[in-house]
């Protein structure tokens, strides 16, 4: 089949080293434009972008498909789509609205045999369940023990298509975001190129009711409550890791944490936020509930995350002190 691919992240990047690597032809990109990133706020390019450029695909990132908002640019975008006379548009964390007349331009193999299908999305959950900008971290942030790839037909709506594929995965304790995505791109390439060599074997299913929402992430969120217990504080590192990470005062300094574990069947009537002890095994910080939070993992301003063993070594805790 002859594919219009848009996405943006390294989620997306491996559903198109997937298509470049199988028997479709990928004959246009889109993805969003470069934005500045790491200390110097150098201007990047998505990890799409690199890899259709990698390939000589034609890669373009307007700022919107409405040709309202993206003027000339979004107007010749829209002309290359049309005349690509592509069989089928396929979407993964694009991060653009891409609005129905735009889904209803592939004209190819597959709407001649599925009229309504053209654009196909692969999404990080178990739809109807966060529909959304973030469902992986929402997941984990949640406390969800399994999640998954849905691969629906895209509509004009928020991630409401129908269904076409759905495949689900474990969340261990362990799982940050990062680990978690990663897990989830592999799974999402898999299944668009299974998707695509027989797509009669998977007809669309209406998504059920009940559906949940994933907010985009927010740095202020990151902050840490330690009045929750230490289950949903380590639920929120996990989700918050890579980013945009969360974080606590120090005294002066603001430090990221990076990685941390809820002490099973261990209480204190410390006040929530006071450092109970300090060693390289875990800063042990009482939390919400009476409950005992271990931290492994943080990070100094301007330093590199660290191993609280090696942490401790330049920046010892004290017992009683408190975190805000």
């Amino acid at each position: 089949m002859r594919v219009i691919f848009a996405g943006t992240p390294e989620f997306a990047a491996k559903a198109l080293e997937a298509l470049i690597q199988s028997e479709h032809e990928v004959v246009m990109v889109l993805s969003q434009p470069d934005r500045p990133a790491g200390r110097g706020r150098k201007l990047k390019e998505s990890a799409v972008k690199a890899l259709a450029k990698q390939h000589n695909i034609p890669v373009y990132t307007p700022l919107s498909l409405r040709v309202e908002k993206g003027g000339e640019e979004t107007a010749e975008v829209l002309t290359k789509m049309q005349e690509a006379k592509a069989d089928v548009l396929v979407v993964a964390a694009y991060g653009l609205i891409v609005p129905q007349f735009v889904l209803d331009i592939p004209s190819g193999v597959l709407p001649q045999k599925f009229p309504t299908l053209k654009a196909v999305n692969i999404h990080g959950s178990l739809l109807p369940e966060w529909r959304g900008a973030a469902p992986i971290a929402r997941a984990i942030e949640r406390g969800d023990k399994e999640t998954g790839i849905t691969l629906m037909q895209m509509d004009a709506g928020l991630d409401t298509g129908p269904m076409l594929m759905k495949r689900s995965v474990e969340i261990t304790p362990e799982d940050t975001a990062g680990d978690l995505t990663e897990t989830l791109s592999r799974l999402g390439a898999e299944m668009l190129i299974e998707y695509l060599r027989n797509p009669e074997a998977y007809p669309p299913i209406s998504q059920p009711e009940g559906a949940t929402y994933a907010s985009k992430l927010s740095k202020a969120e990151g902050k840490i409550d330690w009045t929750a217990s230490a289950d949903k504080i380590a639920d929120k590192v996990r989700a918050f890791n890579p980013v945009p990470g969360c974080f606590c005062a120090c005294g002066d300094e603001v430090l990221k944490i990076w990685m941390a574990f809820a002490e099973p069947g261990k209480k204190t009537g410390e006040t929530p936020g006071t450092v109970i002890e300090s060693s390289a095994k875990g800063i042990l910080v009482a939390c919400g509930d009476s409950t005992v939070l271990r931290i492994t993992r943080l990070q100094r301003p301007g330093g590199k995350q660290l191993d609280v063993r090696d942490f401790i070594a330049g920046h010892a805790f004290s017992k009683g002190e408190v975190l805000k």
